[in-house]
């Protein structure tokens, strides 16, 4: 990861979003985080198990006016030694078995995995749209200073 600077020259927070799959709630945090503050912060996601990016994922996001679509799943061990200041774990699962970055802080948010929902379309889409706003807030609450 190469060092990204803030318009005013600081180096940009670099954020690291997991879950387990890295299929869906990370990467929607992710692409949310670059989009929304892409100047003071580097966004990252990863998974203890990746899978492939969620095309649920992919529509709500476009929905919000977001390209997430050439997001790629990456295995938290792509992170090994490497310089992360913040650690944002968006599962339970995800949050008992990260491993530590020395330096970096950590915060959790339980969020429900919006891949399990079950009924139909629309109700399953509704889920992925309810969690990609529970993180905007999140985002906007927790990180905009």
């Amino acid at each position: 990861m190469a060092v990204e600077s803030a318009p005013n020259g600081e180096r940009k927070t670099k954020v690291l979003f997991l879950c387990t799959g890295n299929s869906c709630r990370s990467q929607m945090a992710e692409g949310l985080l670059r989009a929304e503050y892409g100047d003071k912060f580097e966004a990252f996601s990863a998974g203890t198990r990746p899978v492939a990016v969620n095309p649920r994922a992919i529509q709500v996001m476009a929905e919000a006016g977001l390209d997430i679509s050439e997001h790629r799943s990456q295995a938290l061990s792509e992170f090994d030694g490497k310089d992360v200041d913040l650690v944002i774990s968006v599962c339970d699962a995800a949050s008992a078995l990260c491993p530590d970055f020395p330096g970096s802080k950590r915060l959790h948010w339980s969020l429900p995995d919006p891949a399990e929902a079950t009924g139909t379309e629309a109700q399953i889409m509704e889920a992925f749209r309810k969690v990609r706003d529970d993180i905007r807030s999140r985002i906007r609450m927790s990180l905009a200073y």
